[in-house]
This record gives C-alpha cells, sequence and structure tokens, in this order.
C-alpha cells in the first residue's frame, strides 16, 4: 500500500472508527482486547488498518462503477 493510504487512515479513516466504536460496538471491542496479549492486540490493530483500509477502496471503486453506470 502506499505511504497516501496509510497517512488517510491515521488522519481520517481511524478517527471515524474510533467515533464509531464509543457507540454499541465499545463493550465487545473492549472485551476482546482485554483477552489478547500486546503481540496480538498490535496484529488485530494491523489487522483492522488493513481491512479499513481495504473497505475504504472498495467505497470509491463502488462509487466509480455507479458514477459510470449512469452516463
Amino acid at each position: 500500500m502506499t505511504d497516501f493510504l496509510f497517512w488517510l487512515h491515521a488522519s481520517y479513516i481511524k478517527p471515524q472508527v474510533d467515533a464509531a466504536l464509543r457507540g454499541p460496538y465499545a463493550c465487545p471491542e473492549d472485551a476482546l482486547r482485554n483477552e489478547l496479549s500486546a503481540d496480538q492486540r498490535r496484529n488485530l490493530d494491523k489487522a483492522l488498518e488493513f481491512t479499513a483500509i481495504q473497505a475504504f477502496l472498495l467505497g470509491l471503486r463502488t462509487g466509480e462503477g455507479l458514477a459510470a453506470s449512469r452516463q
């Protein structure tokens, strides 16, 4: 992945995800993190980062496809 995607995740995507985790998903996420070791938490964070970036890119591609189909 490019440096831009890592910056985008840190500056935009992660704050949005963190804000969502204050809602109904806060308790299950905290419970999961409390059961993991420090290494496992780092691995979870990297997996969530990868998934969030890929979901963002999927949204971009889907939007492009929808725009192209309207023309």
